[in-house]
């Protein structure tokens, strides 16, 4: 959490995006921020946990999503991948049959939708899942579609990329020379608040 922390305040960021897990490692930074300001002057902003709609996303077996357990989705699934990992999710532990009325609010394929699944649709499967009209197959098969359909543009990226490999190594020579900028003028800063002459 300590060099996420020093990660985050060398560049100064007010806001960090980050899954609901993280929120304490965010909080650390900021305490750490607000002592340094407290001891040496305002250098560096609090930076805030950034939050989606829907901040955290279970694997595959409802746990933790990791590639240790082995439950995760990936970016560079194929389609045929992709479709067999979501028909193999678990849903509401507790409708046994078709027939049986579900609860979008404890379905892991629910979570899912919130994120790939246009608004409308969403209000409509919530409805036919709490109302039985729709089964958990289905509903599967429906997020299968819209994963897929959500992930081709960062697919089709992925594959420009790993054609280009020189780009991907200019991209990353610019971007290190580019934060190095930035934390050299940083540290520079730091050294002068704190009284250290080099």
């Amino acid at each position: 959490p300590v060099l996420q922390a020093a990660d985050i305040i060398m560049y100064k960021a007010n806001g960090v995006p980050v899954g609901v897990d993280q929120v304490p490692h965010v909080e650390i930074t900021r305490e750490i921020a607000r002592r340094f300001n407290h001891l040496y002057g305002p250098l560096f902003p609090e930076p805030d946990a950034i939050l989606t709609q829907t901040p955290k996303i279970l694997g595959l077996d409802r746990r933790k999503m990791s590639k240790s357990y082995g439950n995760a989705i990936y970016l560079s699934d194929s389609t045929k991948e992709l479709t067999a990992k979501v028909m193999q999710m678990i849903t509401d532990p507790q409708r046994m049959r078709r027939s049986d009325p579900g609860n979008p609010d404890i379905c892991n394929v629910f979570e899912f939708h919130k994120l790939y699944t246009d608004t409308e649709q969403v209000r409509q499967i919530d409805h036919d899942c709490r109302s039985a009209e729709i089964g958990c197959v289905e509903c599967k098969k429906i997020m299968a579609k819209n994963l897929t359909a959500a992930l081709a543009p960062i697919r089709d990226k992925r594959r420009y990329y790993e054609s280009n490999p020189d780009l991907v190594q200019q991209i990353m020579t610019d971007g290190s020379a580019e934060a190095r900028k930035i934390a050299i003028e940083t540290m520079a800063q730091v050294k002068n608040a704190i009284n250290i002459r080099y």
